[in-house]
């Protein structure tokens, strides 16, 4: 049987970059390592068939095998994580594949947006990492959500954060939440690799949310994010609200931290609402029902404005953070209704503009499936339904 000739050295970095080595590469293809050490090693070369495998195996196209080079494979923002992780780690393979699909529809979509707008986003980099806190929150909620800043009326946490999903995007700050690779349901992302990340360009500033993550740690990345965004300081996180100073050791990310807090629950206002003379757990529940947060920011904002002990916000950290946890395994960002789910993994401006575009005949009906992560005829299944709805 005739032999791919495939470049070994580029098997090797293959491997590398997911993180395989010969044992786990052979229990993947149902093959002996002695094989695949000899393949790694250049000893022996793989039949075509026993390549196109290797490729699928390591997530690379098939014609990488054949390059004289490795490609470029470079996290290219800011990698800001601090806590939940090994900061050390480099990020994983679904991260940077992730990125990477990101990054391509962002090409395209910022050559749209310039042509059909041509305008930049004018909170993109307002403010330095200098300025207040509290002035930066208070833009933010101002700019978002007019006329007065108020916080929309929402059931739960879950709830807000939809509704602050919406309000950024009708910003125009584009927002994908996702827990997947593209649309593979087999490829999960890691809540400890990342919890979100912000790409601050003037024209499509943009922030990608963790759908892996706990619905109620999901809303605090948001407004971590939003954050990156008004100070024009793109970087991926690992945002994690329960270590003393908020777990962030960089400057970018601890300032991200006082703000986000500042912005879902405003010192002034939660001052006047915590009661001395309610318990510590009524206290919780009350400001929950108050600001549509979880108890954990609630008992996080407490701890750091001394309205409450050290004692019971541990307590209560590490008996929430064990629900976050258990919520996160059981929720896998993936399956569900596709057609819903299609504008909340791609951001619902950066969808419905693709659709239309394709609709119209300005993009062909398979670029556009490119960049939605579909099917041709899934896509046009897609406006069908948003017509009739």
């Amino acid at each position: 049987m005739a032999k791919a000739l495939i470049n070994y050295r580029i098997l090797e970095w293959a491997s590398d970059r997911a993180g395989v080595d010969a044992d786990g590469l052979g229990a993947k293809l149902n093959t002996s390592v002695d094989r695949v050490a000899s393949w790694l090693s250049g000893a022996e070369k793989p039949t075509f068939r026993q390549a196109q495998k290797l490729a699928a195996a390591l997530n690379i196209p098939f014609g990488f095998l054949f390059l004289n080079n490795p490609p470029v494979d470079e996290v290219s923002i800011p990698d800001l994580r601090t806590v939940g992780s090994d900061p050390t780690q480099k990020l994983d393979l679904n991260f940077r594949d992730l990125l990477k699909d990101v990054m391509f529809k962002r090409d395209w979509y910022r050559d749209f947006m310039i042509e059909v707008d041509g305008k930049p986003r004018p909170f993109v980099g307002r403010f330095a990492l200098s300025d207040d806190a509290k002035v930066i929150a208070r833009d933010m909620r101002r700019t978002l959500l007019p006329p007065d800043g108020d916080m929309p009326h929402a059931a739960n946490s879950e709830a807000l954060l939809s509704e602050l999903m919406k309000a950024a995007e009708a910003a125009g700050v584009w927002v994908m939440r996702n827990g997947v690779v593209g649309n593979n349901t087999r490829r999960p992302l890691s809540v400890r690799q990342f919890r979100g990340f912000a790409i601050s360009d003037p024209h499509v500033p943009l922030i990608f949310i963790n759908g892996k993550d706990a619905k109620a740690a999901q809303l605090f990345t948001l407004a971590h994010e939003l954050t990156h965004i008004w100070l024009g300081e793109s970087g991926v996180s690992n945002v994690q609200i329960g270590e003393r100073d908020f777990g962030a050791k960089r400057t970018v990310e601890q300032k991200c931290n006082e703000v986000a807090a500042e912005f879902l629950v405003p010192e002034a206002s939660i001052r006047g609402s915590w009661r001395t003379d309610y318990t510590f757990s009524n206290n919780l529940d009350n400001n929950v029902l108050l600001y549509r947060v979880s108890r954990i920011v609630i008992a996080r904002r407490a701890f750091d404005l001394g309205l409450c002990k050290e004692d019971e916000y541990r307590r209560l950290y590490a008996f929430e953070q064990a629900q976050w946890d258990r919520d996160a395994a059981e929720d896998g960002g993936g399956g569900g209704n596709f057609y819903l789910n299609l504008p909340i993994r791609n951001g619902s401006r950066f969808t419905n503009s693709v659709v239309s575009q394709a609709i119209s005949g300005q993009l062909l009906l398979r670029q556009a499936a490119l960049l939605l992560n579909t099917q041709p005829a899934s896509l046009v299944k897609f406006h069908q339904k948003r017509l009739a709805a």
